[in-house]
């Protein structure tokens, strides 16, 4: 069952689950949401993209945290290394900015319907090649 609806560009949707070990994180993203910007590539950490916050930080520690996301978890870091973040990785990924590897809480994780590592490569391959696209995470 999905929780989330994730709607890259004009033709590309998934859809997502909370993970039940970010509670805390779930609950401060609901807030959020709905989620509208810009995916843009990592410069650092492989084969992702991410979605910057700045400042703008939910008010939670480290919770249900990794470095190495599998493509589609969904991270978003807390920390204060770096700006927050949603990293979203369509492949191999170690999560790092320009000061040493990060560690993000895994909030969410794409349902693996029929194509979705296709749609995911897709991402990745419009982010690199033609630049930030438009994102917009909402609660199904």
């Amino acid at each position: 069952m999905a929780d989330l609806r994730i709607r890259v560009g004009d033709d590309i949707e998934f859809a997502a689950r909370w993970e039940a070990a970010a509670p805390a994180t779930r609950q401060a993203l609901r807030a959020w949401l709905p989620i509208r910007s810009q995916l843009i590539h990592c410069k650092w950490s492989g084969e992702s993209t991410w979605i910057p916050f700045g400042e703008q930080r939910p008010d939670v520690g480290y919770e249900n945290h990794t470095s190495h996301a599998a493509p589609g978890d969904l991270l978003i870091y807390v920390g204060e290394i770096s700006e927050c973040e949603i990293l979203f990785p369509y492949g191999a990924c170690s999560f790092a900015s320009r000061v040493g590897q990060l560690a993000g809480n895994h909030f969410a994780t794409l349902v693996a319907d029929q194509n979705w590592r296709e749609r995911l490569a897709e991402v990745g391959r419009r982010v690199l090649w033609e630049g930030a696209q438009p994102v917009e995470i909402t609660e199904s």
